[in-house]
């Protein structure tokens, strides 16, 4: 089943990394102030950065290095991110 990691621009210009198996459904949660503690009144939050990856496991790896890596580097992978025009939220 694939799962995708995601970054997220919030209003103070901070960024939040997390990871899902239902993009288009864990989007709505943030939104709706249901999602990460961290992001909950720090909306409205701006989809900066997808992957699709094959599974659980990949995504979580991946949004642990994605984590790691330092605000400069985020940024320039938001850059060259295309969003995809199926996800909506």
């Amino acid at each position: 089943m694939a799962a995708y990691v995601y970054m997220l621009r919030c209003k103070d210009d901070s960024l939040y990394t997390g990871w899902t198996n239902d993009l288009a459904h864990r989007l709505a949660m943030h939104a709706a102030g249901k999602g990460a503690k961290y992001t909950r009144g720090r909306g409205p939050l701006t989809l900066v950065y997808t992957e699709e990856l094959e599974d659980k496991e990949a995504a979580m790896k991946r949004e642990y290095a994605i984590k790691h890596l330092s605000r400069a580097e985020k940024l320039a992978l938001c850059a060259h991110w295309q969003p995809a025009k199926e996800i909506c939220y």
